[in-house]
């Protein structure tokens, strides 16, 4: 049987991809997106900073023009940030070509323009993983796996029978020497109330309570929160210290300029 015009397009650009194309393509489809900094530090690992972020741009231009990637401009304090401040998006065409719904995972919702938050809430999940890819590098910790949304979902069948869902922004799983760490990570801008992160607190502390990520996983990830600014961690503290005590230990709260130190540390362990 003969390809479909589809089929044979996707063949032949599977054929004018190299071993980094592929990578970029699947770190995209990991975190959804990422900005040409983070692309560059990914991907392009030699040579002075200025020719490195040059490789990355003539990198993205092809992919761009292959129609593998969507490209957005940065909005950085109300304006533009030009070439150097584009981030990336898989576009249908690469999902299909890196086969993103077989072996590399189930269907990703496509990445179109967005609200300036939502860009800066996928980044900075985005930059976490980075942080912890070049940690992984370096040495020092090995990353076993990063799974954002919507890999990262868990459910689990309410006290009525209702299905309710998990949506941490990214499960961390990391290796220090024979030992095993793990975490939901919860990015915080600051623009939910605390009563909504009381509520997404209970969820965690309810699925926990029905054992089926002990049952899989043999160990409950640490719930972690990363925020900006000291003021916010210490309100998210305060949220977290009025849940029934045996949970609070599910919990810890962090800046996210030093989540990866944090997670780097070994103090999310998990719980049984």
């Amino acid at each position: 049987m003969s390809k479909t015009p589809q089929a044979s397009r996707v063949a032949r650009l599977r054929r004018q991809l190299s071993q980094r194309d592929v990578a970029v393509l699947a770190s995209l489809h990991r975190v959804r997106l990422l900005s040409l900094d983070q692309l560059r530090r990914l991907a392009v690992t030699d040579g002075s900073p200025r020719a490195r972020t040059r490789r990355a741009q003539l990198m993205m231009q092809r992919l761009h023009g292959l129609g593998l990637v969507v490209r957005f401009s940065r909005i950085i304090g109300g304006v533009r940030g030009g070439s150097s401040g584009y981030i990336y998006g898989l576009s249908g065409l690469g999902q299909a070509v890196i086969d993103a719904d077989g072996p590399l995972g189930g269907r990703r919702r496509r990445v179109w323009e967005s609200k300036p938050y939502f860009q800066d809430h996928m980044l900075a999940v985005s930059e976490l993983y980075v942080q912890l890819v070049e940690r992984h590098r370096e040495g020092s910790t090995e990353l076993l796996a990063f799974d954002a949304e919507p890999a990262s979902w868990r459910h689990h069948t309410g006290p009525g029978g209702e299905l309710v869902m998990l949506r941490p922004d990214a499960y961390v799983r990391l290796g220090t020497a024979a030992v095993e760490y793990s975490a939901f990570i919860e990015v915080d801008l600051s623009t939910e109330t605390l009563p909504t992160i009381q509520k997404k607190s209970q969820r965690y502390v309810d699925y926990w309570r029905s054992g089926m990520e002990q049952r899989w996983r043999g160990v409950f990830p640490k719930v972690v929160w990363l925020v900006e600014t000291e003021r916010r961690r210490e309100r998210i503290a305060g949220v977290i210290g009025k849940l029934a005590v045996e949970a609070q230990a599910l919990f810890d709260v962090g800046l996210l300029a030093s989540g990866v130190a944090l997670l780097d540390g070994g103090k999310q362990g998990g719980v049984a």
